[in-house]
């Protein structure tokens, strides 16, 4: 018996885009698993590449203005043990697609990635009040927490039921209290941003209702972005920057 994984075909993703389908869900947990995968081959054949590829990629509050491009791509690396990758997908899959048949692809992407953006600037904030400038992190958790916050507000707004989602959401701010080394710093800052920003294009300034979707999120999805941009300057000290 042989087994063998069929891709999608063109038309298959084609229909799938125009139906507001999860392709951009699929594409997002395609690419944290490929850069898993990478991270675990070079752990097991180069320990110093398996270093140096991660810490290159994670996010740290004294680098990040530094060294901007790490709150991008600390979002696709994970821990090369099974768990941590494991939760984080299950995550994205239990609300991802969801998310994008409501909101369409790139405001659904806009949305992911902004938030990943706001919990890379949460880890700066917390630094600010503690000093620990050298904590690097890494994950998908900032911008999940992101899409956690966006469903629970989009449930609200058309009344559904939320119960099992607070529930999976306690799950998830506790957890970092039960298992050292989770940055739950990043998990409230894309908590937050995902949070407002999806509360501003349900609803938003009365001014800007009348606005299409694509505009609302371009404008708050901007103004938001630069809110967090001056956000993390204000709070890096003069001599990091």
């Amino acid at each position: 018996m042989s087994m063998r994984m069929n891709l999608p075909t063109k038309q298959q993703i084609a229909y799938e885009w125009k139906h507001n389908g999860p392709v951009v869900t699929k594409v997002l947990i395609a690419a944290c698993v490929a850069v898993w995968a990478v991270e675990v081959l070079l752990r097991l054949i180069s320990p110093g590449l398996f270093a140096m590829f991660v810490s290159s990629g994670m996010v740290m509050p004294l680098t990040m203005l530094a060294r901007p491009w790490t709150w991008l791509t600390s979002m696709f690396l994970h821990a090369p043990n099974i768990m941590h990758i494991l939760f984080n997908m299950i995550a994205l899959w239990s609300v991802g697609p969801e998310l994008e048949r409501l909101m369409g692809h790139w405001r659904y992407l806009a949305l992911y990635l902004i938030s990943g953006f706001g919990g890379a600037v949460g880890l700066v904030v917390w630094a600010r009040f503690t000093g620990d400038w050298m904590t690097a992190t890494y994950g998908a958790s900032g911008a999940l927490f992101g899409l956690f916050a966006a469903i629970l507000v989009v449930y609200r707004r058309i009344g559904a039921d939320i119960r099992s989602m607070m529930i999976w959401m306690a799950v998830n701010f506790l957890l970092p209290f039960v298992v050292g080394g989770i940055a739950w710093q990043a998990h409230v800052g894309g908590f937050v941003t995902g949070g407002v920003l999806t509360w501003l294009l349900v609803a938003g300034l009365p001014a800007l209702r009348g606005r299409s979707f694509n505009a609302r999120m371009w404008i708050y999805g901007t103004a938001i972005v630069a809110v967090l941009l001056i956000v993390a300057i204000i709070c890096t000290p003069l001599r990091m920057l």
